[in-house]
């Protein structure tokens, strides 16, 4: 097209999860608990953290950011969308969608690499004990959190430096709740399905290399719990379980938006809310249920809040 008949798009017009008010308020009710929950959930994760001494430890150190980077995830769409439910114009702003964009890949990569840092740790952990805290001390925890990050900017900065550059001149209208970067490059005045295919490879490249890394990892520390005692074993068994469950429930619906799209609305959809609201809201509930170190910094913090009062 040539650009001078290009009319500048200044927002987009997002369709939202449903289009019947009472549904729609029903679905404000739901996801304004949940959001609530996710939030108030990771925060007392980090609080516990860090006002619990018998927790300074890697694993809660990484768990910690975990939290963080969670509500960061959940928090670059979810009130968006809460808010969205109580109106009939669902816009943003171009702006708003090109930031929604970029944190979205930029958090979902940082928390891919983050969660492979886990498997680090407990790979330490289990296979070399006498050494965990030789290796995984604070310097090295700390530079491989700042590794996450730094990837994660890199892979989101990388997508917004393309999309911004792309013609924009209608329609405007998003099936989704949010901006996602497959639905905005299909808004573009150009041939876009070549660069959708690379958008996609450069996910993959990501998700997938994580997602191996995960998996062998992983598999080597099963493969040493078995050959370990009864007793650390099922220790070991409990952790890895947990991280396991996490990293299913994470990636599964990253692979199938990104890597392996099955283009069916209402299951993209679904995805898209599973892994920004549903797993940020099962992560704390994962590690604390299952946790029993976590349960009793709980209680520890319940009696000396008591004792306070």
């Amino acid at each position: 097209m040539d650009g001078g008949n290009q009319s500048v798009v200044s927002e987009f017009i997002l369709w939202g999860l449903a289009h019947s008010q009472s549904i729609e308020t029903l679905l404000f009710v739901i996801f304004l608990m949940l959001y609530i929950f996710i939030v108030s959930g990771n925060i007392v994760i980090l609080v516990l953290i860090t006002t619990d001494a018998h927790l300074h430890s890697p694993m809660y150190f990484l768990l910690a950011n975990l939290s963080f980077i969670d509500m960061w995830l959940s928090s670059n769409t979810t009130p968006k969308m809460i808010t969205d439910f109580l109106r009939e114009n669902k816009t943003i702003s171009f702006a708003g969608c090109m930031s929604q964009v970029f944190f979205s890949h930029c958090i979902a990569a940082g928390e891919m690499v983050l969660l492979v840092v886990m498997a680090y740790d407990r790979y330490v952990a289990i296979c070399k004990p006498l050494h965990y805290f030789t290796i995984m001390n604070l310097k090295r925890c700390t530079g491989l959190v700042l590794t996450s990050w730094i990837i994660g900017f890199i892979h989101g900065i990388s997508y917004i430096a393309v999309i911004v550059q792309l013609p924009f001149c209608g329609p405007r209208d998003i099936d989704s709740f949010f901006c996602d970067m497959p639905l905005v490059i299909k808004l573009a005045c150009i041939d876009s399905h070549d660069l959708n295919k690379l958008m996609n490879a450069d996910c993959g490249v990501v998700a997938v290399t994580c997602f191996i890394l995960l998996l062998m990892s992983y598999t080597y520390i099963l493969i040493t719990v078995r050959q370990s005692s009864k007793a650390g074993a099922s220790k070991a068994l409990s952790t890895c379980t947990a991280h396991i469950t996490v990293v299913m429930i994470f990636f599964v619906p990253c692979i199938f938006i990104y890597v392996w799209p099955l283009n069916i609305t209402w299951l993209d959809k679904f995805f898209a809310v599973f892994y920004s609201v549903f797993t940020p809201l099962l992560n704390p509930a994962i590690y604390t249920l299952r946790n029993k170190e976590m349960k009793n910094a709980m209680k520890r913090f319940i009696n000396n809040f008591s004792v306070l009062k």
